[in-house]
């Protein structure tokens, strides 16, 4: 396989764009766990392979177990996420999935029920991210070790 473009080196100024987002976006989600797990069920959804090797990796740096990680997926029907978990993976879903029906009320007010209004916003601004990244490195045909030497 080969890259299709390094967009990195072609458009620097989009690169830096993208990494003052991902910045931003860290910053406003401390839960770091939570915050693979957003950018694992994203890259799962929209099929990013380079995103989704990369933060399954991340995750696995930050302890989360094998089992959480291959569940992710079918988070709806594993015990293995907390409600507040769950309510994050659903809004993932819904941001990601926006054009099929919004964000329902019924994810909106569970969303809330575990997330102050800032933290809301992290959340958001956290699928945003991911969806972008992924968007990126799927149409400039990344995949896992395309960067390697």
């Amino acid at each position: 396989m080969k890259i299709r473009l390094d967009y990195r080196t072609a458009n620097p100024a989009a690169f830096q764009a993208l990494m003052k987002l991902e910045g931003v976006s860290k910053q406003l989600n401390p839960d770091k766990t939570l915050y693979e797990l957003i950018k694992i069920r994203a890259s799962q959804i929209n099929g990013c392979a380079f995103c989704l090797d990369m933060h399954t990796a991340d995750a696995r740096k930050l302890g989360e177990s094998e089992q959480r990680i291959n569940l992710v997926a079918v988070w709806k029907e594993a015990p293995q996420f907390t409600a507040r978990e769950r309510a994050a993976l659903a809004l993932t879903e819904a941001v990601t999935l926006i054009s099929n029906a919004g964000v329902p009320q019924d994810v909106y007010d569970e969303v809330r029920r575990h997330f102050t209004d800032e933290e809301y916003v992290g959340l958001i601004l956290a699928i945003n991210a991911i969806n972008s990244w992924n968007r990126v490195a799927i149409a400039t045909g990344m995949f896992p070790g395309c960067f390697e030497s």
